[in-house]
């Protein structure tokens, strides 16, 4: 018997990101960032919807390409015996392959035509896909722009603050909980990423899927250093 491949819950991450949210807002009540894990956990609702819409086939699309995939040879066939049949003949070589040159070339737009219907459903599902990437990196960025100010270094050298400084009022443990959060939620967008790339056998979306996953690597890498600044202490 062979053994399916582990697949991503939707629901799961859901209830994680609910936890996380929770936890950020008990541990800093008034900080900011809580209202970021309200945004991740909303975000998570709505991937948990769409991977379940890229995993179903759009019918509708699939009826109307259908009937206009039939519907197209008979009306280019017809609007030819139109022009050509009822006073069209062939008084010489030049004529007859004028008349098929057009045949051929009228041919192959047919066919890109119908590889375009074809490809309809595919390029629909993409775009929404294209659509939640775009605000999965949106988030990702707006978490890291939270943890920039939270540096171990003016806490365990004790450098001076300046007037433009930033308000540094955590100890070690609450900078070191709430880099905590932010690289959590860095990879909860990470997975929801990989999520969408469960439910869509697309080249050009599975790039997107791969560039939001290795954007929150990177950016929760920034953070494993400060984390290990901190514990190395």
């Amino acid at each position: 018997m062979v053994d399916h491949p582990p697949i991503l819950d939707a629901s799961k991450i859901v209830e994680t990101a609910e936890r996380l949210r929770r936890r950020i807002e008990e541990r800093f009540p008034d900080a900011s960032l809580a209202g970021v894990a309200a945004g991740l956990l909303a975000v998570a609702e709505r991937s948990a919807e769409l991977s379940q819409r890229l995993a179903r086939p759009l019918y509708w699309v699939r009826i109307a390409v259908f009937v206009l995939i039939l519907a197209l040879p008979t009306a280019v066939t017809w609007g030819l015996l139109m022009l050509s049949l009822p006073s069209h003949e062939f008084s010489d070589l030049a004529d007859f392959l004028s008349v098929f040159l057009s045949a051929i070339e009228t041919m192959v737009f047919l066919g890109a035509g119908i590889a375009f219907l074809i490809t309809i459903e595919l390029r629909i599902k993409r775009s929404r896909v294209n659509s939640a990437v775009h605000e999965l990196r949106a988030l990702a960025h707006l978490v890291d722009s939270h943890q920039l100010s939270k540096d171990p270094v003016f806490l365990l050298q004790g450098a001076p603050q300046t007037k433009s400084s930033p308000d540094r009022h955590l100890d070690a443990f609450l900078i070191g909980r709430y880099l905590d959060y932010c690289s959590e939620m860095l990879s909860l967008v990470g997975k929801i990423a990989a999520l969408y790339g469960q439910n869509i056998q697309d080249s050009i979306a599975l790039d997107s899927i791969d560039r939001v996953e290795t954007l929150t690597t990177g950016l929760s890498r920034k953070i494993w250093q400060k984390l290990s600044m901190l514990r190395s202490t």
